[in-house]
Parts: structure tokens; sequence; C-alpha cells
């Protein structure tokens, strides 16, 4: 349906403007719109450099979980990790699951404790906490000498990712500028790729050693991330909603101040998000109860908002980002790619083809919008899984009791798909995994609503350890099927219930969530007039986009 409209203002008088700076323009807030006006931030500068600073070191709790999840699909192929802790040398069995699964499990516990860390100790200690319980968990990892001291360490690890994943997604998005909150979030789960290449490389360079050094260097390295992460958090400003709830109002516009407002306490945007932050940060809310989780589920509008944060959770894991390269061996056999070397160079290539997904995503969100970079990103998925499932269903035959791909030219066809389907979910998805949830939870519930979320990815992800291989064991490639009509499913529920959140405040949010309607109230906009630094001068009518 195309965007209707009817004037009632006159609006002639602006065609006699000849300043040249008189513009209509239609915008999701007219406050934010007029303080941008009025203010005119840019990117380049040495306030805002500073800004980008805190937002990497914050940025670098998400390059943790990257390099983990690379790093344990490459040194599972190793021989050398796979005789040190006995494990068959050609195939998985239950313990080689179990030290995947204890990692998760770890990360489960830890999602209860995530939230109550950043909300009673602020988001800085929250991720100075989760990188402290990281690297104690990695020097379990790689000084130990037997199976159940490496399922030790990674249990530990998980439980600090938990930690860490919660309070870092809740820093970004509470200290980017208003203006380029999506962007400058969205950046944060990009960089789960700037730990995934290295997670790839690094075992690839290793691989050539002969002895457990081979795994036990990488393992180290692991350190780098939240090493720089708890050097350098202690040194950043608290962001001012946390500030604000602790009613230290000074400080909180202070951070603002520099931050958002080039030093000037004044500025229209610095002025704009202390009314409103204000106005919807309470001194007394639930985020002051470490045990108090009635915050998500304690009203329509909550609940509303959480449906959105667990679906989110679910539909990351589920679309089938995993499952579409389960025939990957296979079909490199079939292209006759069968050395270990290139096997984890590929690997490593992949993860450079979505990581450009995921920053091109990240770059376009605010112009694109959260629905359509989702809704776009899911219905081609559909189709190039349905791609998938025909190549699997054509070429994949068994010989001698062994899968292999019959037809080189399909197997072939299949990597190529695999690299496109990694790059169209990665910019889809990747940007608003963290994003998303943290636009639409409170700032009271966004700590304990990200370890939620967190807590659901987890469950989500286990599903994905553990069935994903037996289910391929009995179905075979028909298994694309399920995933060809969840992901149907999930255009569905994105078009009928996510809300659009793009170029809004924080706390602005709040009116879409409440009431009825929520969705058609997220696509309202308004057409403004905008004269130069005046800023709004006029307020013309609403409209509805399609």
């Amino acid at each position: 349906m195309a965007a209707t409209r009817e004037k009632t203002a006159d609006t002639s008088h602006l065609e006699h403007r000849n300043d040249g700076e008189t513009t209509i323009k239609t915008v999701q807030n007219v406050a934010l719109a007029d303080a941008n006006s009025k203010q005119r931030p840019s990117l380049f500068t040495r306030r805002m450099f500073m800004l980008y600073g805190c937002l990497l070191v914050a940025t670098f709790n998400s390059c943790i979980n990257g390099y983990d999840g690379s790093l344990m699909g490459s040194i599972n192929s190793y021989p050398q990790y796979r005789s040190y802790f006995g494990f068959p040398l050609g195939s998985g069995t239950p313990s080689t699951g179990i030290v995947y699964a204890i990692y998760t499990i770890g990360n489960i516990v830890g999602s209860f404790a995530a939230g109550p860390a950043t909300d009673t100790f602020g988001r800085r200690v929250g991720m100075f906490i989760g990188a402290l319980i990281i690297i104690v968990g990695t020097i379990i990892q790689a000084t130990c000498h037997n199976l159940g001291g490496f399922m030790g360490g990674r249990f530990i690890l998980g439980f600090g990712v938990a930690i860490s994943a919660s309070a870092g997604p809740a820093y970004v998005s509470e200290m980017a500028h208003p203006t380029y909150r999506g962007t400058m979030t969205a950046i944060y789960n990009t960089f789960w790729f700037i730990g995934g290449i290295p997670g790839t490389f690094v075992p690839y360079g290793t691989s050539y050693i002969t002895s457990s050094m081979a795994w036990r260097i990488p393992t180290w390295v692991q350190m780098v991330f939240s090493g720089i992460v708890i050097v350098f958090c202690l040194f950043l400003p608290e962001t001012p909603r946390w500030l604000m709830a602790q009613d230290r109002h000074e400080d909180a516009l202070d951070v603002m101040a520099k931050y958002h407002g080039e030093g000037d306490r004044n500025s229209p945007i610095v002025q704009l998000e202390y009314r409103e932050m204000l106005e919807d940060i309470s001194i007394t809310g639930a985020d002051k109860r470490w045990w108090d989780y009635r915050g998500l589920f304690n009203s329509p509008e909550v609940r509303y908002r959480s449906m959105l944060v667990i679906a989110m959770g679910f539909f990351g894991q589920w679309s089938g980002n995993g499952p579409v390269s389960y025939y990957y061996p296979q079909m490199l056999a079939g292209a006759g790619i069968t050395s270990n070397h290139t096997q984890l160079l590929l690997q490593g290539l992949q993860n450079v083809v979505s990581f450009i997904g995921a920053v091109t995503g990240a770059i376009f969100t605010d112009k694109w919008g959260r629905r359509p970079q989702l809704l776009v990103s899911t219905g081609l998925v559909v189709v190039l899984f349905a791609i998938v499932t025909a190549l699997n269903a054509t070429n994949v035959v068994v010989v001698n009791g062994t899968q292999t791909a019959k037809n080189p030219t399909q197997a072939k066809a299949e990597i190529a798909i695999i690299f496109i389907f990694g790059f169209v979910f990665a910019a889809g998805y990747t940007p608003l995994q963290a994003l998303y949830p943290a636009e639409c939870l409170r700032f009271e519930s966004r700590a304990k609503g990200m370890g939620m979320y967190n807590f659901w990815v987890n469950i989500a992800g286990f599903y994905n350890t553990f069935v994903t291989g037996i289910a391929f064991t009995g179905a075979g490639w028909k298994y694309y099927f399920l995933f060809i009509f969840w992901d149907i499913f999930e255009f569905a529920v994105i078009y009928f219930f996510f809300v659009e959140t793009k170029n809004r405040t924080l706390e602005e949010l709040a009116e879409i969530f409440q009431g009825k309607n929520r969705v058609k109230k997220s696509l309202m906009k308004t057409e403004v007039v905008i004269h130069g630094d005046e800023g709004v001068t006029e307020v013309l009518d609403k409209e509805v986009a399609a």
C-alpha cells in the first residue's frame, strides 16, 4: 500500500522563501528532527571520535563470542586435539558434543547473573566482571591436561560471555549518539566476525604444529579481546541512563554534553535526551532489585516488548544459518577439496563474506528500517533454502554407507550458494541481533532483558547443537523443508508483529508499545517544515507508510 497524505496546512508560502534552507521532510520523531536540525551533529568531530573509542571498547565484547564459535569449529577437526583428549579421529561422539554444549550451559547459567551484575554495578563494571571471568576460563582451558579441565574452563568461559553479552549491547545502545544510534549499535554484533575471522585463521596457521600447542595457542589468543575490555572499560564514562537511574543527574548531563553535545549542556540534543530520560527513568525501578524480573512481564506493554526480544533470539538461531551448511563437507569432497587446510581457509573466507554483509546491513539499517531489513533477508533465505534443498536432493548419494556428492558442478554451486546465504543472513540479522532487542527493552529492564535474550539464544543454540545432527541422520536433506516452513513463519511474525524502531530515541519508543495497533503506530510519520537552524517551524500531517 502506498503512503497516503492529506495536507491540512497551506504550504504555498514556502515557495516564496529563497534562502535555500527551507525543506519539507517526513520524520519518525519530530522532537529529534527538530534537535538535529538545530544542532546539526557531525560524525567527524573530536568529541565524536572520543565516543567511537568508548563504543569500540564495549564492542570488543562481541568479538569474544565470535572467536570461540570459530575456534571450536576449527580445532575440533585437528588430529592433535582429538588424539590428546582421546576422541575418535574420524567421527563425532557424545563427548565431543558435550564439549560444545558445556559452553552453552555456562552461558545459560550466566544469563541469570548478567542482569543483576549490569544493573547493580553499572554497564562498565558488568563488562569488567564478564571479561575477568572469561580470562579465568581461558587460562583453565589453555593449561588443562585432561578433558575435565578443558570442559570446566569452557563452562566458566560461557558464564563470563553471558555477562559480557548483556553489558556490552546495553552500554553501546545507551551511550550511542541518538542521531546515529541505529548504525552505532548495529555495528556491535558485526564484530562477531572480527572475532570469528581470526578464530579461523589462527587455528589455520597453527594446524601445522604437531604437538598440543596446535590447539593451545589459539585458545590462549582467546584472551586478547577480553584483555582489551578489562584494561580499558573502567576508564570509560558510565552511560547517562544508568547515571540518571542512580539519581546522578549532573554526572549524566556531563556525559551527554561531552559526547552528544560537543561540550554544551544546553545543546538541543542533550536537552531533549535529558527531558525524555527524566520522564522515563525511575530511581526506584526494578533495576534496583536484582531479584525482580517482573518488569519484563507485568503489563501488556512490556510483555509485547519481551515477546519481540524472545522472537529475535529464536529467529537469529533457527533461520537455518547453521544447518544450511550441514552437507558442506560432502560438497567440498565432491568438488575435489579434501585438504583440511583448504577447508579451514574456505571457512575463514566464509566469515569474511559474512562480515562484509553484516557491515553493509549495519551501515544502512537506519535507511532501510528494521522491518524491511528483516523481511527482505528472511524472504531471500527461504529462496536460498529451496535451492539448497533441490541441490542436495539431486546430488547427495550414499556410497558404501557414506554420504557423498556425485556431481562436482552441483557441489561447487552449493558452495557458492552457502557463501551467498552467509552474506544475506548477515546483512539482515547480524546487525539487529543486539540492536533490536536493546531498542525494544525499557531502561529498567534492559540489562535483565538482554540476559533473558541471551538465555533463549543459547536454548535455541543448544537445540541446534544436539538435534541437528540427529535430524539429518534420520531425515537427510528432507530436514531442510522444516527450515523453509519455519522461515515462512518467521516472515509472517515479523510482518504482523515486529514494530519499526528506526530514527527514534530509546525513550520515545515507549509511545509505540503503549496501546493497540503497535505496528501501525510504529510506521506513522509526520511531515514537518524545517527552516535552517531554526529547526522544525511547522508540523503538517501524519502519514502511514506501508
